[in-house]
């Protein structure tokens, strides 16, 4: 199926015609019609979500058509001309997750699953010049590209695959019963539990009143020295670096609390309105299940703190 993709994305990119020169693209240029957000309104699923999250042995199991539970956005349109299909996930998360001394950044696989049986999968593949190995990679949520994104930051993959980009709107607002209150929206690829956007004020008490979490992401100062150019304004990942203590979340948009499911407190993540959105970080070790097999795996600049931009590794992503 993944290799059909990539046969698709690459016809597609060789019939694509020429654009202006811009933020990003071939040529410097935004891909045509990528600019564009899906239409307002909501469209329809091709069927019910199904989904099921067993015990076995040592894992958490999570089974899914990878349907949404909410109606999702209007598939195909101007920005994205793929149609919405179920899919067949099986994953797994261990049980008893382990915090690392180290953070392991995102690879161009998903972060996690929200309880509803859709991925969580930040990263476009979509770079500066379409070049891969630039270092800049466009982010379809601050950016300038919207590739059609939804208003539950969602869009569709070549494969039918919908997926998250950022925070899911409909899913949060039927777990939370659009009240400001904590609630546990999926698990992530590690086994630690995702909430979003609500999180305790004192992380040690479910007494404590709740707010708001704020990543602790900021925009780079100044210009881009190398590929693309111009000011930091949140076109790319790579525009974006960690402020220790800027806001309330750690390098993986996470921290250790208490969560009405963890009342003894357990380290968790949070979605956030603001950047990275869906964490690009993992502070356990992702289970393998989540991985995608074929060419090397593209990772993301911003989820290292020390990054300073430039050529980034080789290989390919997949199309959005």
């Amino acid at each position: 199926m993944l290799a059909v993709a990539s046969l698709a994305a690459l016809v597609h990119a060789q019939n694509r015609p020429p654009e202006p020169k811009g933020p990003g693209g071939r040529g410097g240029g935004e891909q045509k019609g990528k600019q564009y957000a899906a239409p307002a309104g909501d469209g329809q699923s091709p069927g019910k979500s199904q989904v099921s999250i067993t015990v076995e042995g040592a894992f958490r199991v999570i089974r899914a058509n990878g349907l949404p539970d909410h109606a999702p956005g209007q598939f195909p349109n101007r920005g994205n001309p793929n149609v919405i299909v179920a899919q067949n996930y099986t994953y797994r998360v261990p049980l008893q997750p382990k915090e690392n001394a180290q953070f392991t950044r995102l690879a161009m696989h998903p972060f996690g699953v929200a309880l509803n049986g859709v991925v969580f999968d930040p990263g476009a593949a979509e770079w500066w010049q379409m070049d891969p190995r630039s270092g800049w990679t466009l982010d379809p949520i601050s950016g300038s590209q919207k590739l059609g994104i939804d208003r539950h930051n969602a869009h569709v993959q070549p494969s039918g695959a919908y997926h998250y980009h950022a925070m899911p709107t409909g899913l949060v607002e039927k777990l939370t019963g659009g009240q400001q209150r904590v609630a546990q929206v999926g698990w992530a690829a590690d086994g630690f539990p995702i909430y979003g956007p609500w999180g305790y004020t004192d992380a040690k008490s479910t007494n404590s009143t709740v707010k708001r979490m704020k990543s602790s992401y900021r925009l780079r100062e100044g210009t881009r020295a190398s590929g693309p150019g111009g000011k930091f304004d949140g076109s790319y990942v790579e525009d974006f670096q960690f402020m220790k203590d800027a806001g309330d979340l750690d390098e993986a948009n996470g921290r250790f609390g208490v969560t009405p499911e963890f009342p003894q407190g357990t380290y968790h993540y949070v979605l956030t309105d603001d950047f990275p959105f869906i964490p690009r970080q993992f502070k356990g070790t992702p289970d393998s299940s989540f991985f995608r097999h074929g060419p090397g795996p593209m990772r993301f600049g911003a989820g290292d703190v020390n990054f300073k931009g430039g050529k980034g590794p080789p290989g390919k992503g997949r199309s959005f």
